[in-house]
């Protein structure tokens, strides 16, 4: 058992009368632990805002050949798509349709995100409709949705940082190259060391930070295309065929299976692309909060740079 692993023993074990770790507060344990074994301590947080559900995913050398049979609308025959042909064209979609823009470090991210979920067991399932002003530059106070629960993010405090970045002027220097994008970010904040392979320890971690990293909903350019084109050479990918996004459009869905004795053993939340064009649809996950586990189904219906937060675009 490594050291990772030993260190992710408590994360299984805890037991108290609270619901278990979401995936944002798994992050912070991860990424203390990270800090430990790694780099001197620091300011660091991970995810100022509450984050419940959270895309999983890791990078290795060589991709994953996992495939699945995807009906042909042109023809009765099937065709086998793997993991990269997916991750790829979802990065080909993603520099089609992206529009470059430029935030002002006095401006704020704007999010529209609609969450649907029902008891897995079976019941009435709820909508929520999560809407969110996160500051560009982290200089004034941003105000944030989660499962309808609203809250004000104080500023941040003078020499502390988050990881992944949220501020524009710190994703403005993640390279938009896959591979080095994944070791800035298994690195964390600093001079990240390009010369250092990726190892089979790092992964678990690297994976909570890509899992952020896609979790916000605007980036600079070529920024997303970029983690897709990282995802498509992850280890322990799987692809699951017939996914449904919370408008119940079908699609293709990708999902991180981690190794042995990780949090993500038995799988994290399902990416969910087109068929066709393989542009990203939404996401579907499950969490259990006060003993009851929810099937979940998320997607982002608006995201746009405004002047003030309680302005929609």
């Amino acid at each position: 058992m490594n050291e990772l692993t030993r260190g992710l023993e408590p994360l299984r074990e805890w037991d108290a009368d609270t619901p278990p770790l979401t995936d944002a507060a798994r992050a912070r344990a991860l990424f203390r632990l990270h800090q430990t074994m790694h780099v001197p301590a620091a300011p660091v947080t991970v995810g100022r805002r509450p984050i419940l559900r959270m895309a999983v995913a890791g990078v290795a050398a060589a991709a994953i050949t996992t495939t699945v049979l995807v009906a042909n609308d042109s023809s009765p025959r099937t065709q086998a798509v793997s993991a990269t042909t997916v991750l790829h064209g979802a990065a080909t979609e993603e520099r089609r349709l992206e529009k470059p823009i430029a935030p002002r470090d006095d401006q704020f991210i704007y999010t529209k995100e609609i969450i649907k979920e029902t008891p897995a067991g079976g019941g009435r399932t709820r909508t929520y409709v999560d809407e969110s002003w996160d500051s560009v530059d982290g200089s004034k106070r941003s105000y944030v949705s989660e499962l309808g629960h609203k809250q004000w993010v104080p500023v941040y405090p003078p020499n502390q940082t988050d990881w992944p970045p949220r501020r524009w002027p710190l994703l403005k220097q993640l390279p938009t190259d896959p591979g080095k994008l994944l070791i800035a970010l298994r690195d964390g904040p600093g001079k990240p060391d390009f010369n250092r392979p990726m190892k089979a320890a790092d992964w678990p971690i690297t994976q909570v930070f890509v899992s952020g990293l896609l979790r916000t909903s605007v980036l600079p350019k070529g920024l997303r295309s970029a983690a897709y084109e990282a995802l498509a050479t992850v280890p322990g990918i799987k692809v699951l065929p017939h996914q449904k996004d919370a408008d119940g459009r079908v699609g293709i869905g990708i999902q991180y299976v981690g190794p042995a004795g990780t949090p993500w053993a038995h799988g994290g939340p399902v990416l969910v692309f087109d068929a066709k064009t393989y542009r990203y649809l939404g996401m579907r996950d499950r969490r259990t909060a006060g003993g009851t586990t929810y099937e979940q189904w998320s997607y982002v219906a608006a995201s746009a740079v405004v002047d003030r937060v309680m302005q929609r675009p």
